[in-house]
């Protein structure tokens, strides 16, 4: 792999108070990795779309997985129709595109909204900026017509960027949050709960499944969850507090020994991130148990010795979730096989850890914001 995407938990806004939102890192190196990105993405470019499974009130939209690093699904803004490319992400609330107020080079390497020629679009006089791990951004507030395949969110509020400084090479246009409201810094309500609040989905519950090393097969879903998607029994797993889909976990253990999270910490179910997040003390400590060596801003194994590396354990309200190490190392494009565990450089007050894509590719998501509670299941 050429490059890493992780969307983290880093945001404020203009008016002094900081909130936990996305934050976006990215690292590449060369040249010719990034023609190699290029030349994927047009070699797997394709309409996303829309299915449910017959006879259910389940809307799936389908999302496209890049190199397993980051999962996309397209949306559509205005009327008629503009379309874009974003991250669905359970660590944020709110939605935003660039737009043709933009400034910036780096919103030309994007798809831009059009204001003028949407006759559903209104704007509001409200500013707001978001700080991210690789770059930021300022936006206006604004109104119209959203849609997720048939799912449709009239008069919706959401952000338009009016100046982005690092995310020319990030290859998705904006950010689609599915936390819960009181995290928004724009100030409206989230598309989700739009649809919830109008009668659009039929529950009030979304999922997840992440596909490995394939590009198509990664759906989120709407108004219920897909049995196909998973095998074995759904654990359901309460919110440390409703706001935001955070949860305790018992311990991380490798060959039954505690290796992070001793006598309990938080940890963010996190769709936006690629990596593994924790404490740097901690995170070292288990790049230690597995032999990782540095190089550059990744720690590596032995592509041989992968087989041979044991099981990490998350432990969630007394359930143990195993990643291998098939999963929990990635080989690059010069065959070697890096971690996907990272210092979350972000201080806390308790020990927490991030589980994103790496963790949520072995289990299928449930996201109840009806009971406050997150179910995990192996996927299938």
């Amino acid at each position: 792999m050429k490059w890493m995407v992780f969307l983290g938990l880093v945001a404020f806004s203009e008016c002094i108070v900081k909130i936990p939102l996305t934050r976006v890192k990215i690292m590449r190196k060369t040249h010719s990795e990034t023609n190699m990105l290029n030349n994927f993405l047009k070699e797997h470019a394709y309409r996303l779309y829309l299915t449910s499974p017959p006879g259910s009130n389940i809307t799936t939209h389908y999302l496209r997985n890049i190199e397993d690093m980051l999962y996309v699904g397209n949306i559509t803004i205005g009327t008629p129709p503009q379309e874009f490319q974003v991250v669905f992400d359970t660590a944020s609330s709110d939605l935003w595109v660039p737009s043709v107020f933009c400034t910036s080079p780096t919103c030309v390497s994007h798809v831009m909204f059009r204001h003028l020629e949407s006759s559903t679009f209104r704007l509001i006089r409200k500013t707001f900026s978001i700080e991210y791990g690789s770059g930021r951004m300022k936006g206006v507030v604004a109104h119209d017509t959203v849609r997720i395949g048939d799912l449709i969110s009239t008069d919706q509020q959401f952000g338009l960027s009016v100046a982005e400084y690092g995310f020319k090479r990030i290859p998705f246009d904006g950010v689609l949050g599915l936390n819960y409201p009181n995290l928004s810094f724009t100030g409206g309500i989230p598309i989700f709960d739009n649809l919830k609040n109008h009668g659009a989905i039929s529950e009030p519950v979304f999922a997840f499944y992440l596909s490995k090393n394939k590009t198509e097969g990664s759906v989120v879903m709407f108004g219920g969850v897909d049995h196909r998607y998973y095998q074995g029994a759904l654990h359901w797993v309460p919110l440390i507090q409703a706001g935001d889909w955070r949860v305790h976990m018992d311990r991380i253990s490798m060959k039954r020994q505690d290796i992070a999270c001793s006598g309990g910490c938080e940890a963010l179910v996190d769709t936006g991130t690629s990596l593994i997040l924790g404490p740097r003390r901690l995170v070292n400590n288990i790049l230690s148990l597995i032999g990782a060596t540095p190089r550059g801003s990744k720690h590596y194994v032995s592509c041989f010795a992968v087989h041979s590396l044991p099981s990490i354990v998350f432990t969630i309200n007394g359930i143990n979730y195993p990643v291998p190490a098939q999963a929990y190392t990635i080989k690059d494009y010069s065959d070697d096989c890096y971690t996907t565990f990272k210092e979350n450089t972000e201080s806390t007050s308790t020990e927490t850890w991030i589980l994103g894509d790496v963790f949520l590719r072995q289990y299928f998501s449930v996201y109840d914001r009806g009971n406050d509670r997150i179910g995990l299941a192996q996927a299938v």
